[in-house]
């Protein structure tokens, strides 16, 4: 016997329909590319989106064709999301800051038809333009620009491609399962992997997220996704801020410490989310500055390991609560969010304190394990250390175009990273498996060694690296970037590590450098750090 209750599938275009329905005139603060603030509502978005999406139907795109974005946070790119997915075609967001060569064979591997982008990467899409031949319909994401026209043949443009929309557009009706956007891994190595999300994951995802055990967003907040919308789909937050009708500003291009403090404290943003480079940024320029960071009451970081005196700072200096979240592209991205339980409040303060600088449990529809080399499930104590594998209802199941087989184990996705889990499922991420040190048959974590490095107030960054050593088979090495105006010696920067780990663990040399090697999504190339350091150590 099947239940009696009307079934509606979950689609991406029913949360903007939510949104525009019953949170119209909640604003929506877009900067400009070239500048400069617009502000938009819900309810132009929902209707901006519904016309979109019959204007892209109306060029004869079959249904599941890939419409790609190359662009930045805005006004323009939120109504992307909703039209695209809406109409029954695929979002497929791509990072600007990939090579070119990367560039080409995602946007050919995705056979994307319809390239939207922003002014900024005229340049960048005129020069392969000729390499990316199954693209109909290069769209720039603004009114007609006859300079931009001159740079790419055929260019159109976004306000006259809605303006053929109907208003009135409903949307098609489709399985929610559907796929609705898709993004690709940033690949360090080999080419990029496309992940293919469905309707349903995308709005079970939402619900999680805004529970008040992971990021809590509700129709009361101002939220700042910092996390370009290129990068996992922005960590989900514009599904996520349509389903509860919150309130949005998009920074556009302006992701400095600066441009963030003056949207901050200019349109009184309470919850922002980033990764902890551009945190480090905004901490900068608000202690220039002066601004008490009044509106803020949450920072959401993700994308690699928060430093604890991040954390620390955000928390003593502006009565900001930090969120440290864990995901992946793979996985939509949400993992884990560190939120304390009820039995925490009776911890001393200090205790408390130092729970929250884990990456959390996972939320309802995410299942963590850990596993030795054989596959076998490890101790959840919290000491017990093992490959992190993950399933649920918003992990993926298969790489685009690629089979089941190749992407899981035995049901479970590997992430690639070794961790802890304790008896309540928080998550201590240790290491990346291929950068976890070995030292004389001892594990060493380079992100502890990390985390205790960047306190130190005369340093800028820090990596660690395992270094091949004659006796030990690898030791650490601490890849350091001075502060503005500082230049500690190794001796110096060593003592931050007194009495916070044991002596063994202690990097055994400092290599200063002027910058970290990165990624496209900013995690450190730690390969690139080992091929240049890797043998400091020998001879």
């Amino acid at each position: 016997m099947l239940g009696q209750m009307m079934n509606y599938p979950l689609t991406i275009s029913s949360l903007v329909d939510h949104a525009a329905r019953y949170h119209a005139e909640t604003v929506i603060s877009s900067v400009n590319t070239g500048g400069g603030v617009e502000e938009t509502n819900w309810g132009t978005v929902g209707a901006n989106s519904r016309r979109l999406g019959d204007a892209l139907l109306k060029l004869g795109l079959e249904p599941q064709a890939r419409c790609a974005t190359i662009a930045w946070n805005n006004r323009r790119h939120l109504e992307i999301y909703f039209g695209v997915s809406g109409a029954g075609l695929v979002c497929h967001t791509i990072n600007p800051r990939l090579f070119p060569e990367q560039l080409i064979y995602i946007i050919n591997h995705a056979e994307d038809r319809v390239l939207f982008i922003d002014r900024t990467f005229v340049p960048l899409v005129k020069a392969i333009r000729d390499k990316i031949p199954g693209v109909q319909h290069i769209v720039l994401m603004e009114g007609r620009d006859e300079d931009a026209a001159a740079e790419i043949e055929g260019l159109e443009f976004y306000d006259a491609l809605v303006e053929t929309g109907a208003p009135d557009f409903e949307w098609p009706e489709f399985d929610e399962n559907t796929a609705s956007s898709l993004c690709y891994t940033s690949g360090t190595t080999g080419n990029p992997k496309g992940v293919l999300y469905s309707h349903r994951s995308t709005v079970l995802h939402a619900f999680a997220f805004n529970t008040p055990d992971c990021i809590g967003v509700s129709a009361r907040d101002v939220v700042l996704p910092v996390v370009p919308m290129f990068h996992v789909n922005a960590w989900g937050t514009p599904y996520a801020c349509a389903q509860v009708g919150a309130r949005m500003v998009l920074p556009g291009p302006g992701l400095d410490g600066p441009s963030l403090v003056k949207l901050i404290d200019g349109c009184k943003v309470s919850i922002a989310l980033g990764v902890p480079t551009i945190w480090l940024g905004l901490l900068g320029e608000a202690a220039a500055s002066g601004s008490q960071l009044a509106s803020l009451k949450r920072t959401v970081v993700g994308g690699s390991a928060c430093p604890p005196s991040m954390i620390a700072a955000f928390r003593e200096k502006y009565d900001v609560e930090l969120i440290h979240a864990w995901g992946m592209t793979e996985m939509s991205p949400l993992g884990s969010s560190n939120q304390p339980l009820a039995k925490h409040a009776d911890l001393p303060i200090e205790a408390q304190h130092k729970l929250r600088e884990n990456q959390g449990r996972p939320p309802w529809g995410v299942e963590l394990e850990i596993m030795d080399e054989d596959g076998n499930p490890l101790p959840h104590d919290g000491e017990a250390q093992g490959a992190l594998m993950v399933r649920g209802h918003w992990i993926l199941d298969s790489y685009f175009l690629k089979s089941r087989d190749e992407t899981l184990t035995n049901g479970w996705f590997d992430t690639g990273d070794v961790a802890t889990l304790d008896p309540d499922g928080y998550l201590s991420i240790k290491d990346r498996s291929k950068d976890i040190i070995k030292s004389g048959g001892e594990w060493i974590s380079s992100v502890d060694l990390e985390n205790i490095a960047i306190a130190h107030p005369a340093l800028a960054d820090a990596a660690v690296i395992g270094a091949r050593h004659e006796k030990w088979d690898e030791r650490p090495v601490l890849v350091a970037v001075p502060a503005e105006g500082q230049s500690p010696s190794e001796a110096e920067v060593l003592e931050v590590f007194e009495g916070k780990i044991a002596k063994w663990q202690v990097p055994d040399k400092v290599v200063f450098t002027d910058v970290l090697p990165r990624n496209a999504t900013g995690k450190v190339l730690k390969r690139t750090l080992r091929d240049a350091f890797g043998e400091v150590l020998i001879g």
